[in-house]
């Protein structure tokens, strides 16, 4: 974000929704203070070239003309604890070695070595790291350290006036450089202001490349895409294929790819279809791809009825009409208008849900050249993601689409590491989550046990004060459940719920309300926060192994989940 260049006035840029309390704290407390006039501060830097690690990240780096550059390390933690042998505690995190004022040192030093490879002259600009503990009183409680310099601690106290805290630190770090090296401060510090936006131009793209692109809300004509290094190359696979079939986990960027790929299909003036099967993920695409001329975007079955001249489906539809007269009727206008119908090119996401035979049939007529010989993009998930009883779905498509080619994601670039590891011991995926493309926070999962038949309105109306109480607005917290009509949110008749609760339709929520929705209906959907509630295998439908894994994987940085303890047990159980 740029905070009041020049004017005063604030052009700032809303910080993602899935960050840490501390770091909304601090974003906060930039934000709203009239005292940053020119600075520049970048968020979440992911750090490609790290000095230590394969890749690394800065929370925050600020840019203040005339004065100097800090990379901010940020930790939310409520306890920490540095040990006598040097060994950090932080929350419910191990104990490592490797502490924050390293990680800011580190993270500094990368950055400083990239913008001299860019010819940057920083021989009197500070370059400081710090390291910011939002929760604690950190500058009173941590011991004098050989480790840390005393200006390089921020805490708690200092969110009620930051840029003073940020023009502290930088005053002594300056005062520090210029003891040590002589006449550093000769003829005045920098950058200045021409210096300063070179620095930020250089810094954003070279890093936020390595970022992860879940974390921002990309618009189509002003933001760079951003992407991790394996969906590169599934990118480069789609380009060199005709047909491809990428298959992942749940948050292995599917979904993303499958958006990214039809507005470069679209941008080559091609024309074609973007179909999944979940409803409330194709009113999401379609507002995100509004504008894209030639492409149609929505659910499969929405373009089965277009196809068949219906504006809706019939009252009381059966499930052989969904199944088996609907693809007929497709077919037959297909059929009819020819070429004029079928697209340059057929992206379908959630493909294990919809890979039966008759609606192959439909997707054949869909694309030039058929489902053999079209231009394919595929993308589905065949290990737990199909609740709607397709086992043999990745069969079919080999022998209906025998070029396909394959590609397979294995990075997880939607939850934190602690959420993937239970979903490897719940839902038993082998091999499970390994490579996780986000940092973790420390914050364990919760599973609260209920026993069957109970009422969980207290244990979901604790869960959200929870979650409220730790920094995460209403609105970013989702709940679901495997049931419908009698789902735990449906049902309560706690007067706090019923009045912030409201059913889910695709869209965010409205500020001070909690969406609640099936599991089911949220599949390819993801929320900073969620409470999974009824989860209890006698009463589920459908097949319980996948809705879990399902539910569990839709929360990116919290996740509650409310279990019946016979199926807690058995899911543990099943799992040793």
């Amino acid at each position: 974000m740029k905070i009041g260049a020049g004017s005063g006035s604030n052009d700032a840029v809303v910080l993602p929704r899935r960050r840490a309390p501390g770091e909304k704290a601090i974003h906060a407390a930039l934000l709203k203070d009239s005292d940053t006039g020119g600075w520049l501060v970048l968020h979440s830097l992911g750090i490609a070239d790290h000095v230590r690690q394969v890749e690394g990240e800065a929370d925050f780096v600020v840019i203040v003309p005339d004065i100097g550059v800090l990379v901010i390390e940020v930790k939310s933690h409520q306890k920490i604890d540095c040990r006598p042998d040097g060994t950090w505690k932080l929350g419910n995190d191990v104990p490592t070695s490797r502490g924050p004022f390293q990680q800011a040192g580190e993270s500094m030093h990368s950055l400083r070595n990239y913008l001299e490879t860019k010819k940057v002259d920083l021989r009197s600009i500070p370059m400081l790291s710090a390291v910011w503990f939002t929760s604690i009183r950190a500058r009173t409680m941590l011991p004098p350290s050989p480790e840390w310099h005393n200006w390089q601690v921020m805490d708690s106290e200092d969110l009620k006036a930051a840029p003073r805290a940020i023009l502290r630190t930088l005053a002594a770090g300056t005062k520090h450089l210029n003891d040590k090296i002589k006449h550093f401060t000769y003829g005045g510090v920098g950058p200045n202001d021409e210096a300063a936006e070179r620095i930020a131009g250089l810094l954003r793209p070279k890093f936020e490349l390595a970022t992860v692109a879940g974390d921002r809300r990309r618009t189509r004509q002003s933001q760079l895409i951003t992407l991790v290094e394996e969906q590169f190359l599934a990118l480069d696979a789609a380009s060199e294929n005709r047909g491809v079939l990428f298959s992942g986990p749940a948050g292995s960027g599917k979904t993303f790819l499958a958006q990214e790929s039809a507005s470069r299909e679209i941008a080559t003036g091609k024309h074609g279809r973007l179909l999944c099967f979940n409803r409330f993920l194709a009113k999401r695409l379609a507002s995100e791809l509004a504008g894209f001329e030639g492409l149609t975007v929505g659910t499969f079955h929405q373009e089965l009825l277009r196809l068949a001249g219906l504006d809706r489906a019939p009252v009381h539809a059966t499930p052989d009409f969904w199944s088996e007269e609907l693809p007929e009727r497709a077919m037959e206008s297909l059929l009819e208008g020819g070429d004029r119908l079928a697209g340059d090119f057929l992206i379908i996401d959630e493909v294990q849900d919809i890979a039966t035979e008759p609606y192959l049939d439909v997707l054949d007529l869909m694309v030039t050249g058929g489902l053999k010989e079209g231009r394919l993009l595929l993308f589905g998930d065949f290990e737990r993601q199909s609740v709607f009883a397709n086992e043999s779905g990745r069969g079919r498509l080999r022998a209906r689409a025998p070029y396909l080619s394959s590609y397979k994601l294995i990075q997880n670039c939607r939850n934190l590491p602690r959420i993937g590891y239970q979903v490897n011991l719940f839902s038993r995926l082998q091999p499970g989550y390994q490579q996780f493309r986000r940092l973790d926070d420390g914050v364990d999962p919760i599973f609260r046990q209920y026993q069957a038949g109970q009422d969980q309105s207290a244990l979901l109306a604790t869960a959200i004060r929870s979650l409220k109480s730790e920094g995460y607005e209403l609105n970013e917290i989702v709940v679901l459940s495997p049931q419908r009509g009698g789902s735990t949110a449906v049902t309560t008749d706690d007067p706090w719920l019923r009045q912030i609760l409201e059913p889910a339709d695709g869209l965010p929520s409205r500020p001070g309300h909690v969406q609640y929705a099936t599991i089911q209906s949220f599949k390819g959907l993801d929320s900073p926060a969620v409470v999974v509630t009824d989860l209890d295998q006698t009463i589920a439908t459908g097949n319980f192994e996948s809705l879990l894994y399902v539910g569990l994987t839709r929360a990116t940085d919290r996740l509650i989940a409310l279990i019946e303890a016979t199926t807690l047990r058995a899911a543990i159980g099943g799992s040793a």
